[in-house]
Order: structure tokens, then C-alpha cells, then sequence
């Protein structure tokens, strides 16, 4: 039987993207999403992918939607966190309400979704779950220390927990794309893309969604088990960890 794959913010921009790769693969997928009715049911419609809408901030809420997901899908053997938003602002500006926000669904999310699914992968030693980071928890931006503090700290929830289910089979990998050609990248200014973004990029272009979800689909595998606490850094060059 196929394995089922859920995505968290799976139904606009890269996590479109994974959730389509996903399905070409042959898996069974899932798609979260938080708040566009509209944007979901269209994707439904194309993909034919099934969509279930919850805030991922909340854990209560991602309790009852993983097992919905459970119920109408299968348990869960892959795990995509894929879900972020920005609200960004200089420090010395930044509002409490910002910060909060980002944290929740940036951070807290992943705690939130992992716990629901991870006893169910020790339980059947196996599980996949693949972290969306993001260029700017590797190096920093400037007016997005809420973000950038998010998707760092997903770094070390993933190495913590590739130690803690190597053993039962479950592995834990971050993929940390740059900047990718979707809405909201989209939205910057094409002169400021044009002038300060793509010329600090070596390959000059931005990068597209479905060279992140490949990797996904690389790392879900189970021909990938020995690929574990990694980060696969996706930006054409822009940043290079040693």
C-alpha cells in the first residue's frame, strides 16, 4: 500500500509544488492549509488531492486534523512542515503580535505536527519528516529577526530529533530553499529582484518550486534512510555553508 503524506501548507507555492511531486511519486497525500477557501478547493480540484484545513499554531487544532487525516487519508508516514508566514519589521519596530505570529506558524507548527504523527512512526519503524526552512534561518536577514529565528530553530528541532528516531527508522531532514519564484517572492519589486536579489545569486535566477520538491520526494524515500539530520541548502549558490 502507498505511503501517506501529509503536507502543511500544501495547497499554494512550494507546497503545491511538494504535494503535486508527492502524488506523481505515488503517494497518498494530504494537504493542510490555514486560510484561502478558494485557493484549497481549486487545488482539489486539479490535483485531486484531498485538503484539510487547520491553523498549524495551534495544537489542539493540529490534534484533531492529523487525526482526520488519520481516518479519511491513513496514518501518516511522511511529514512535510511545510507551512510559514512572514510579518516582517525592523527589531526596534517590531510589534509582540508579530513575533508571536511567525513563531506559532513558523516554529511552534512544527512541534505541533510532529508530536501527532511520531508515535505512530515508532510504532511502525518508519517515518519521514522534512522540515521547510528557509536561506534566511541560515544567515540571518535583516528586518526578519522573528522568521529568522523560526527557521533556524528548525534546525535544531531537526537534528534533535533525527538522534531520537534513527533507531526506530525515522529520520528528520531540513531543506533550507532561497529565493524561489513564488507569490510571495513574486510580489518584491521587480527592480529590487532585478537589482539587489538575483545579482547576489550565482546561477542569476531565482529558483522554482518544483526544485524543492524533488528534494522532498528524494528525501521521503525509502531509499533515503541513511540521509539523516541533514540540511539540503537550495538557493543556486547564494549561501554556502562549510
Amino acid at each position: 500500500m502507498a505511503r501517506v503524506a501529509l503536507v502543511t501548507g500544501g495547497t499554494r507555492g512550494i507546497g503545491h509544488a511538494i504535494s503535486t511531486a508527492l502524488k506523481n511519486a505515488g503517494y497518498r497525500v494530504a494537504a493542510n492549509y490555514a486560510g484561502n477557501d478558494a485557493a484549497a478547493q481549486q487545488f482539489q480540484v486539479e490535483t485531486g488531492i484531498p485538503v484539510f484545513k487547520w491553523n498549524v499554531g495551534d495544537y489542539a487544532a493540529c490534534e484533531a486534523g492529523c487525526a482526520q487525516v488519520a481516518k479519511e487519508v491513513g496514518p501518516v508516514d511522511v511529514l512535510v512542515n511545510n507551512a510559514g508566514i512572514t510579518r516582517d519589521a525592523m527589531l526596534h519596530r517590531m510589534t509582540l503580535e508579530q513575533w508571536k505570529e511567525v513563531i506559532s506558524t513558523d516554529l511552534d507548527s512544527v512541534f505541533n505536527m510532529t508530536r501527532q504523527v511520531i508515535d505512530g512512526m515508532r510504532a511502525r519503524n518508519f517515518g519521514r519528516v522534512i522540515n521547510v526552512s528557509s536561506i534566511n534561518g541560515r544567515k540571518g536577514q535583516m528586518g526578519q529577526t522573528n522568521y529568522s529565528a523560526a527557521k533556524a530553530g528548525m534546525h535544531g528541532f531537526t537534528k534533535a530529533l533525527a538522534f531520537e528516531g534513527a533507531a526506530k527508522g525515522i529520520t528528520a531532514n531540513t531543506i533550507a530553499p532561497g529565493y524561489i519564484a513564488t507569490e510571495m517572492v513574486r510580489a518584491v519589486p521587480k527592480e529590487v529582484l532585478d537589482t539587489k536579489i538575483i545579482p547576489q545569486i550565482p546561477v542569476g535566477r531565482l529558483g522554482e518550486s518544483e526544485e524543492i520538491a524533488r528534494a522532498v520526494v528524494f528525501l521521503a524515500a525509502d531509499s533515503a534512510g541513511f540521509i539523516n539530520g541533514a540540511c539540503f541548502d537550495i538557493n543556486g549558490g547564494h549561501y554556502m555553508a562549510t
